[in-house]
């Protein structure tokens, strides 16, 4: 999974949703499929975590040049 992108995992955990709450799944199937899910979950939400990282702020100074800053979340 290490070279999947983002939204093909976010679109294989859709498929997943899909899936389980079609309800037609037997119970060891439902149990594959949810831990299929919770993998792309956390794939998902770690590239998330990482492009919050790298996102940069453009402030505008008053020379009217543009300053870079890193993004902080109010979790930082």
């Amino acid at each position: 999974m290490a070279t999947d992108k983002f939204e093909t995992s976010l679109k294989k955990l859709e498929e997943v949703v899909k899936r389980l709450e079609g309800g037609s799944l037997s119970l060891e199937d439902s149990l594959k499929a949810f831990e299929e899910g919770v993998k792309h979950a956390a794939f998902c939400s770690a590239k998330l975590d990482e492009a919050e990282r790298k996102v940069d702020i453009l402030l505008k100074q008053k020379d009217g040049s543009m300053k870079r800053e890193p993004f902080e979340s109010e979790a930082n």
